[in-house]
């Protein structure tokens, strides 16, 4: 105002009300404006500064949920390969399962030479198979006594000196041994033989003893006599009373071996081989964004936005996964495959096969549950670091928001403050024009 102009105190007391009414109206207007209460640190420097910390810290953790985020899919993928994986170990058992149900081919057998012949047969009116099975093991001289009506005869063992008898039957690396005595029969030879586990024997309608091996290893069987068990036993080894019972002393000495393989079991090889190939390829494909813990990569999730000692990772240990680390061979028709495989025809190798693949299984439940630990604790994470950003940011804006609602109300009764303050002064300015008149 100028200098040459004098006010009286009711309108300069209504003049600096509208002054300071439009000034908080500018303050209010920029508030609503912006949306902001502290815009800047002139505002208020304690509440700026900290809302602009918490605003740093957020968007730091806000750009780590894009790592985060890629472990979480890493282990994942390779999780998922593991699923795949063990689907491959399983679909392997079942070739070896298929491979052990079919082996009939593939069983060592020798079937001997008549025990008994037609006269025996019509004088004791029984067939082959029962005369050849009551016959005794033992008699007193070498020749085998024919059955009778009254008799039962026997296979022509001489014990009258060597009066233990013990069979020996041996297939890979197991051994069984029994022995009997004079009086014992065909039968209880029988018997014995099939309480082995490692062979099975009968007699057929002709007369005949066949033995079969339970496995596909070469099979060896020999009776022998002694004075005790072991000296029957040792000369059971040799084979030496084989031929009383219609086989051979090279049956023990050198065995029996499979007449053929299995057509089953060959053409199971290249199945289980493409699977093992599989295996190996789903493990290679497994990895996610350049990284794959099942080629052995290593994972390193960062969870914070320190350095150092103060921060939050956690590193995940990946593990090169394939069908040779599961300890699993390749399938060959036969002994002579490549180095670290396995023959398909032979059933022992086939349920050290099968036992390897159940280790494998394992080994897979294990690494998952390892892997489902890890992806626990990364996406438990991911999500408190989802809260926490938010929550920086909540507290951000608190200290810097405006009270949108509070404003508007605040405009409208400084809106009604102006009005007041305009009539105040024009009754103020009319006051000032009475005494004008009064002095026309």
């Amino acid at each position: 105002m100028s200098a040459g102009i004098s006010l009286n105190s009711s309108v300069r007391s209504s003049l600096l009300s509208l002054q300071d009414t439009a000034s908080l109206q500018a303050t209010t207007q920029n508030h609503l404006s912006t949306g902001k209460k502290v815009a800047s640190a002139l505002d208020n420097p304690i509440n700026f500064f900290t809302a602009a910390s918490l605003n740093d810290r957020s968007s730091a953790l806000s750009g780590l949920l894009d790592g985060i985020s890629n472990g979480v899919q890493t282990i994942q993928a390779a999780s998922k390969g593991i699923d795949g994986i063990t689907k491959l170990v399983q679909s392997l058992q079942s070739t070896i399962t298929q491979a052990q149900n079919d082996a009939a081919a593939n069983r060592p057998t020798k079937t001997g030479t008549a025990l008994s012949i037609a006269a025996e047969a019509v004088a004791t009116n029984k067939g082959l198979k029962d005369v050849t099975l009551n016959k005794k093991l033992g008699g007193a001289d070498t020749t085998a006594d024919q059955a009778t009506s009254t008799s039962s005869g026997d296979i022509g063992i001489d014990t009258s000196t060597n009066n233990t008898l013990a069979l020996t039957i041996n297939a890979g690396s197991t051994t069984f041994t029994t022995t009997f005595s004079a009086t014992q029969t065909v039968q209880d030879l029988v018997n014995a033989v099939n309480s082995s586990g490692i062979a099975t024997a009968s007699v057929d309608d002709s007369g005949k003893l066949t033995v079969t091996g339970t496995g596909s290893n070469t099979l060896k069987v020999g009776l022998g006599s002694g004075t005790d068990a072991a000296t029957a036993t040792t000369d059971s080894k040799l084979g030496t009373l084989n031929g009383k019972l219609g086989l051979a002393t090279t049956d023990y000495t050198t065995g029996v071996t499979a007449s053929g393989n299995s057509t089953v079991r060959s053409n199971l090889v290249k199945q289980f081989n493409d699977l093992t190939t599989q295996l190996d390829q789903l493990a290679r494909d497994s990895g996610y964004n350049g990284k794959n813990l099942l080629g052995g990569d290593t994972l390193s999730v960062v969870f914070n936005e320190k350095t150092g000692s103060a921060q939050s990772s956690l590193s995940v240990q990946g593990t090169t996964l394939s069908s040779a680390s599961l300890g699993i061979g390749q399938a060959a028709n036969g002994t002579g495959g490549p180095a670290g495989s396995f023959n398909i025809q032979d059933d022992t190798s086939l349920t050290t096969a099968k036992d390897t693949l159940t280790n494998a299984l394992t080994s897979l439940r294990s690494l998952a549950s390892t892997f489902g630990s890890s992806l626990s604790t990364v996406q438990t994470r991911q999500d408190f670091t989802k809260q926490l950003s938010n929550v920086l940011t909540t507290g951000a804006d608190n200290l810097t928001n405006a009270d949108l609602n509070f404003e508007a109300a605040n405009y409208t009764a400084l809106q009604t403050r102006q009005s007041i303050a305009q009539q105040t002064l024009g009754l103020a300015n009319q006051a000032n024009q009475g005494v004008l008149q009064l002095l026309r």
